[in-house]
Protein backbone atom coordinates (compact mmCIF):
# COMPACT_ATOMS: atom_id res chain seq x y z
CA UNK A 1 0.00 0.00 0.00
CA UNK A 2 1.46 3.48 -0.85
CA UNK A 3 -0.24 6.91 0.05
CA UNK A 4 0.92 9.88 -2.28
CA UNK A 5 -0.02 13.02 -2.63
CA UNK A 6 1.99 15.07 -5.33
CA UNK A 7 5.44 14.43 -4.75
CA UNK A 8 4.92 13.30 -1.18
CA UNK A 9 4.88 9.15 -0.70
CA UNK A 10 4.32 7.01 2.22
CA UNK A 11 5.04 3.78 1.32
CA UNK A 12 6.07 0.09 3.83
CA UNK A 13 9.85 0.29 4.75
CA UNK A 14 11.53 -2.49 3.11
CA UNK A 15 14.91 -4.04 3.43
CA UNK A 16 16.14 -2.73 0.88
CA UNK A 17 15.79 0.85 1.88
CA UNK A 18 18.70 0.18 4.06
CA UNK A 19 21.18 2.51 2.45
CA UNK A 20 19.19 5.26 1.75
CA UNK A 21 17.91 4.73 5.53
CA UNK A 22 21.09 5.03 7.37
CA UNK A 23 22.39 7.68 5.40
CA UNK A 24 19.45 9.63 6.21
CA UNK A 25 20.12 8.80 9.68
CA UNK A 26 23.26 9.11 9.89
CA UNK A 27 23.31 12.79 8.76
CA UNK A 28 20.50 13.94 10.71
CA UNK A 29 22.01 12.31 14.02
CA UNK A 30 22.52 15.52 15.43
CA UNK A 31 19.41 17.37 14.53
CA UNK A 32 17.40 14.03 15.88
CA UNK A 33 18.97 12.98 18.68
CA UNK A 34 16.72 15.20 21.17
CA UNK A 35 13.89 13.88 19.93
CA UNK A 36 14.47 9.79 19.78
CA UNK A 37 13.71 7.26 22.25
CA UNK A 38 16.42 6.01 24.06
CA UNK A 39 16.31 2.80 26.63
CA UNK A 40 16.34 3.17 29.93
CA UNK A 41 18.74 1.86 32.05
CA UNK A 42 18.34 -1.70 32.60
CA UNK A 43 17.84 -2.50 36.66
CA UNK A 44 21.32 -4.27 38.65
CA UNK A 45 21.85 -7.61 37.39
CA UNK A 46 20.13 -7.50 33.97
CA UNK A 47 21.25 -6.17 30.11
CA UNK A 48 18.77 -4.54 27.57
CA UNK A 49 20.97 -6.30 24.65
CA UNK A 50 22.34 -3.83 21.52
CA UNK A 51 20.84 -1.61 19.32
CA UNK A 52 18.73 -3.69 16.78
CA UNK A 53 20.18 -3.95 13.14
CA UNK A 54 18.49 -2.43 10.58
CA UNK A 55 17.27 -5.57 9.19
CA UNK A 56 16.09 -6.70 13.08
CA UNK A 57 14.34 -3.12 13.00
CA UNK A 58 12.34 -3.89 9.72
CA UNK A 59 11.75 -7.39 10.81
CA UNK A 60 10.11 -6.14 14.49
CA UNK A 61 7.93 -3.18 12.35
CA UNK A 62 6.73 -5.69 9.42
CA UNK A 63 5.69 -8.62 12.44
CA UNK A 64 4.07 -5.76 14.07
CA UNK A 65 1.76 -4.61 11.10
CA UNK A 66 1.09 -7.95 10.02
CA UNK A 67 -0.44 -8.67 13.57
CA UNK A 68 -2.05 -5.13 12.89
CA UNK A 69 -0.72 -3.57 15.36
CA UNK A 70 1.46 -0.61 13.27
CA UNK A 71 2.23 0.68 10.17
CA UNK A 72 5.27 1.47 9.44
CA UNK A 73 5.90 3.79 6.58
CA UNK A 74 9.31 5.75 5.10
CA UNK A 75 8.62 8.86 3.80
CA UNK A 76 9.92 9.61 0.35
CA UNK A 77 10.30 12.70 -1.64
CA UNK A 78 10.71 13.85 -5.31
CA UNK A 79 11.89 10.26 -4.90
CA UNK A 80 14.26 10.51 -2.14
CA UNK A 81 13.57 8.76 1.06
CA UNK A 82 13.76 11.56 3.83
CA UNK A 83 12.18 10.49 6.89
CA UNK A 84 9.92 8.00 8.14
CA UNK A 85 6.38 7.87 9.89
CA UNK A 86 4.85 5.08 12.12
CA UNK A 87 0.95 4.57 12.88
CA UNK A 88 1.93 2.61 16.23
CA UNK A 89 -0.18 1.06 19.30
CA UNK A 90 -3.34 0.30 16.90
CA UNK A 91 -5.53 -0.58 19.66
CA UNK A 92 -9.42 -1.99 18.67
CA UNK A 93 -12.18 -3.02 20.12
CA UNK A 94 -14.02 -0.10 21.83
CA UNK A 95 -10.73 2.13 21.55
CA UNK A 96 -9.91 2.28 17.99
CA UNK A 97 -7.37 4.07 18.41
CA UNK A 98 -3.26 4.55 17.65
CA UNK A 99 -0.41 7.19 17.94
CA UNK A 100 1.82 8.62 14.96
CA UNK A 101 5.47 9.16 15.85
CA UNK A 102 7.85 10.83 12.60
CA UNK A 103 10.44 12.42 11.63
CA UNK A 104 11.88 14.26 8.62
CA UNK A 105 15.53 15.17 7.01
CA UNK A 106 16.54 18.58 8.09
CA UNK A 107 17.51 19.58 4.80
CA UNK A 108 13.63 19.56 3.73
CA UNK A 109 12.20 20.30 6.93
CA UNK A 110 9.74 23.26 7.07
CA UNK A 111 8.06 22.40 3.14
CA UNK A 112 4.80 20.76 3.99
CA UNK A 113 6.00 17.85 3.42
CA UNK A 114 5.22 16.34 7.17
CA UNK A 115 1.94 17.84 7.73
CA UNK A 116 1.30 16.55 4.16
CA UNK A 117 2.51 12.94 5.29
CA UNK A 118 0.47 12.88 8.75
CA UNK A 119 -2.64 13.89 7.13
CA UNK A 120 -3.05 11.35 4.52
CA UNK A 121 -1.73 8.84 7.45
CA UNK A 122 -4.92 9.97 9.02
CA UNK A 123 -7.18 9.88 6.52
CA UNK A 124 -6.20 6.34 5.68
CA UNK A 125 -6.75 5.28 9.63
CA UNK A 126 -10.29 6.96 9.97
CA UNK A 127 -11.25 6.02 6.24
CA UNK A 128 -9.67 2.99 5.17
CA UNK A 129 -8.85 1.52 8.99
CA UNK A 130 -11.77 2.53 10.75
CA UNK A 131 -9.74 4.03 13.28
CA UNK A 132 -11.72 6.43 16.05
CA UNK A 133 -8.57 8.55 17.00
CA UNK A 134 -5.73 9.03 16.66
CA UNK A 135 -2.67 10.68 18.93
CA UNK A 136 0.85 12.54 18.69
CA UNK A 137 3.06 12.95 21.39
CA UNK A 138 5.96 15.64 21.28
CA UNK A 139 8.57 16.94 23.52
CA UNK A 140 7.64 20.75 24.64
CA UNK A 141 11.03 21.81 23.36
CA UNK A 142 10.28 20.30 19.84
CA UNK A 143 8.64 23.33 18.17
CA UNK A 144 9.11 22.03 14.31
CA UNK A 145 6.88 18.57 15.54
CA UNK A 146 4.77 20.81 17.31
CA UNK A 147 4.29 23.02 14.19
CA UNK A 148 3.06 19.97 12.31
CA UNK A 149 -0.10 18.88 14.46
CA UNK A 150 -0.83 22.97 14.99
CA UNK A 151 -0.35 23.15 10.92
CA UNK A 152 -2.86 20.44 10.74
CA UNK A 153 -5.41 21.51 13.38
CA UNK A 154 -4.81 18.77 16.32
CA UNK A 155 -6.39 19.52 19.56
CA UNK A 156 -4.31 20.00 22.23
CA UNK A 157 -4.75 17.67 25.28
CA UNK A 158 -2.51 18.67 27.92
CA UNK A 159 0.51 17.33 29.07
CA UNK A 160 2.37 13.67 29.93
CA UNK A 161 4.53 13.66 32.65
CA UNK A 162 7.65 11.35 32.40
CA UNK A 163 6.10 9.92 29.25
CA UNK A 164 9.27 8.27 27.40
CA UNK A 165 12.70 7.68 27.60
CA UNK A 166 14.04 10.30 25.14
CA UNK A 167 17.68 10.99 24.93
CA UNK A 168 18.66 9.53 28.44
CA UNK A 169 15.67 10.48 30.79
CA UNK A 170 12.07 10.25 30.88
CA UNK A 171 10.70 13.20 29.41
CA UNK A 172 7.25 15.45 29.64
CA UNK A 173 5.20 14.96 26.26
CA UNK A 174 2.05 17.44 25.07
CA UNK A 175 -0.96 15.26 23.77
CA UNK A 176 -2.48 16.00 20.42
CA UNK A 177 -5.05 14.71 19.36
CA UNK A 178 -7.68 14.11 16.36
CA UNK A 179 -11.04 11.59 16.12
CA UNK A 180 -12.94 10.80 13.10
CA UNK A 181 -16.07 13.19 13.75
CA UNK A 182 -13.55 15.96 13.79
CA UNK A 183 -12.51 15.88 9.99
CA UNK A 184 -15.56 14.16 8.19
CA UNK A 185 -14.27 15.75 4.73
CA UNK A 186 -10.26 14.52 5.49
CA UNK A 187 -7.65 15.56 7.23
CA UNK A 188 -5.27 16.20 3.79
CA UNK A 189 -8.62 17.91 2.22
CA UNK A 190 -8.43 20.32 5.15
CA UNK A 191 -4.85 20.49 4.56
CA UNK A 192 -4.90 21.44 1.15
CA UNK A 193 -7.47 23.90 2.19
CA UNK A 194 -6.43 25.18 4.85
Amino acid sequence: MELREGEVVLRPIRLRDQRAWQEASRRNRDWLRRWEATVPPAPAGRTTGPRPTYRQMVRYLRSEAAAGRMLPFVLTYQGRLVGQLTVGGITWGSMCSANIGYWIDEAVAGRGIMPTAVAMAVDHCFQALGLHRIEVCIRPENRPSRRVVEKLDFRSEGMRPRYLHIDGDWRDHLVYALTAEEIPEGLLRRWRLG
